[in-house]
Parts: structure tokens; sequence; C-alpha cells
């Protein structure tokens, strides 16, 4: 079974990761999720 991360934490991983405020371990572990996300299918 692979394991997503669902859209919601995927929006806010990538507000971390736009935010200067966070520290670069919350950047790393947001940045872990946000590719463990659900890419879209282009056709």
């Amino acid at each position: 079974m692979n394991k997503t991360t669902s859209k919601a934490v995927a929006s806010k991983a990538s507000k971390i990761l736009r935010d200067n405020r966070y520290s670069t371990a919350s950047k790393s572990v947001a940045g872990s999720a946000l590719s463990q996300a659900q890419k879209k299918k282009s056709k």
C-alpha cells in the first residue's frame, strides 16, 4: 500500500516552504510531505 499526502497537508507544506518564518527543519519535513503528495496526471 502506497502512502500519499492529502491535498490539505500538501497545501500547508507548500505554504511552509514559501514562508521564511519557519526553520530549516520544518521546511525539510514540509518538503518530504510534499514529495509524497499525489501528482496530477496530465493528458
